[in-house]
């Protein structure tokens, strides 16, 4: 499990480093494995460990590619998705196109969300946050039963 937002850099390579803390996972684990690919709704990127990204490409393979949203998700999920293997220094070298979609500089935000990271722009991190918390305090947002009754 991934958890919390990490201020990291991106080297003049394209190459940024996990943080200790989840790499010695990744290491044991996935064998230093990861996909990364883009998010399809926000300007960010995702990026699995090997095992979570076979089931995710197994759930889609069920679905019928006839389907124009499946076959968007196909294309923009898998036509991404980029196999990484961690360097001995746990870095990861990022291909320019996806580079390139998140829009990212040299000052990035690596947040676990439990089962994958997202990596973002730090501005643009920045910038959904102060959006995010400024919706939720309005109490104008969207209904979501799978919100009913959580609680903190």
């Amino acid at each position: 499990m991934f958890r919390g937002a990490n201020l990291i850099s991106l080297d003049d390579k394209g190459r940024f480093s996990i943080p200790t803390k989840y790499r010695d996972t990744l290491l044991s684990e996935e064998m230093g494995t990861v996909i990364c690919t883009i998010a399809i709704n926000e300007p960010c990127l995702w990026v699995y460990p090997l095992s979570e990204w076979q089931d995710i490409e197994a759930r889609l393979q069920k679905l019928s590619n006839t389907n124009p949203r499946v076959r968007r998700w196909q294309r923009m999920l898998l036509g991404h998705a980029t196999e990484y293997q961690l360097d001995k220094n746990g870095r990861i070298l990022l291909a320019p196109a996806l580079r390139s979609y998140a829009n990212l500089g040299k000052k990035l935000m690596l947040v676990g969300l439990l089962n994958k990271f997202e990596i973002w722009d730090e501005a643009r991190w920045n910038e959904q946050m102060r959006l995010d918390t400024e919706i939720e305090r309005s109490g104008d947002v969207e209904e979501s039963s799978d919100l009913d009754g959580f609680s903190l």
